[in-house]
């Protein structure tokens, strides 16, 4: 019997590549398109809890999860390029 659960990802344009992470599991893949991103996500997440191997958070961490939007005051030019107003002159 399997259960169907939600597992955040984060999906993140790097270049010309799509990275996911799934911070729960702390695992990461890339692909060329978001759509390719999210499918190889859901192949190393089934890959990964089929692995006896590797060790699994509980049920209880699982469910437990919690993720907020949090608001950060940033500094004016930090995110966008600010075009220069400086001149410089050339002396002789």
């Amino acid at each position: 019997m399997s259960i169907s659960m939600l597992f955040p990802i984060i999906v993140a344009k790097e270049g010309k590549w799509f990275v996911a992470s799934c911070p729960l599991l702390d695992i990461a893949t890339q692909g060329k398109t978001e759509n390719e991103v999210k499918e190889n996500m859901v192949d190393l997440i089934n890959d990964y809890l089929s692995d006896p191997d590797t060790p699994k958070p509980s049920f209880e961490d699982l469910i437990s999860l919690s993720i907020s939007n949090i608001a950060v005051k940033v500094p004016k030019g930090v995110l966008y390029s600010e075009a220069s107003t400086t001149v410089s002159t050339k002396s002789n």
